[in-house]
This record gives C-alpha cells, structure tokens and sequence, in this order.
C-alpha cells in the first residue's frame, strides 16, 4: 500500500530531529559539502550559466557556503516567496538577503525576469525517490514554478540526506520530476 503524503512528511520529520540531534553541525556541513561536491560534478552543472538554487533551511542540505563560491563563477539566483509563487531574485553575496516568508532568507535584489536563461536548478524536498519524484513541503511553490515559468527542459537536481531517499513518494498529476536526485 502506498503511503500518502502527510504520513511521509511526517515520517522524514521525525527522522531529520533524529538526524540533527545525532550529528554535530559540522558533521551536518562536511556531509552536505560532500553532497554539493558530487553537484558540482555533474557536466550539466559544470555546463551551466544560470543557476537557481536555495538558502537552506535549518533542517536541509546545508547551502549558504557555496552560494559565495557559485555566484564568482556563475549566475546564481534564489527563489522568494510572494503571495502563492515564487519569484527568482540574483544572489550576490549574504548581504542581499532579509528575513522572508516561514523566516527564509530571501533576496532583496531586483527580480529575475529571464526565467528562459536558467538552466539547472537545485530543488529542496522533504522526500525524493529513484525515479526523480519529489514530496515538497505541500505549498506547490516549485511544481508552479516549474510548470509556469522554467523551460521544461531545465535540469533539475533534487538534493536531500541519504534517510530523505525512499522507496516510493506518491504523486500527483501536477508534480513534477527531478532530472536527478543526489542524496549519497
């Protein structure tokens, strides 16, 4: 029987307090890091000029230290939330960030209009599967994103813990799938 989504969500839950309170941060940094490392490998990555990706959250993969390093090399942007979507800000550097909706750090820079121009996207998730599908935090800002705006061939990378990889994420019509999910 598949399981639904508010039970899944509310299992990876339970299992990221367990995880963050049996890891040290800096524990939880190198295994991000290294979760990043295997990111920047990837010859879509490397090929990429526009990136979207994302300030984490504290129960997420651990993003802030390389968004400095992409934006020298890269046009790095980040999502904010305005009303029922979200909209793409240029990331330059920390100070271009304010505390934002569910007090995420978002930029304050003007929007990115150039939705055409992106070409890889890092996709924070409560769960991912092997086949790419992905179980959001239940708002649908990124499904909306991906089917309004983004071209729908943008590689899309999901990234998540090892334990936020299952067997199975139940699906709806309107979700959509990673090109990749980088979990290990």
């Amino acid at each position: 029987m598949m399981i639904d989504k508010q039970t899944l969500r509310k299992q990876i839950r339970a299992a990221k307090r367990s995880f963050l309170a049996a890891t040290s941060e800096q524990e939880q940094r190198q295994i991000s890091g290294n979760l990043l490392h295997k990111v920047e490998q990837l010859p879509q990555f490397r090929a990429a000029r526009v990136v979207l990706a994302y300030h984490s959250l504290p129960d997420e993969v651990f993003t802030h230290d390389i968004l400095d390093e992409w934006a020298r090399t890269k046009v790095v942007l980040l999502p904010k939330v305005v009303g029922d979507s979200l909209t793409l800000h240029r990331y330059q550097c920390g100070s271009d960030l304010a505390v934002g909706a569910f007090d995420i750090l978002e930029p304050i820079t003007p929007e990115w209009r150039d939705y055409a121009a992106v070409d890889f996207v890092l996709v924070p998730g409560v769960a991912f599967d092997s086949d790419g599908n992905r179980l959001g935090r239940g708002k649908g800002y990124y499904d909306r994103l991906f089917a309004e705006l983004l071209p729908p061939d943008v590689f899309k990378v999901g990234l998540c813990y090892p334990f936020q990889l299952v067997d199975s994420v139940p699906v709806e019509p309107r979700d959509v799938r990673m090109s990749l999910v980088v979990a290990n």
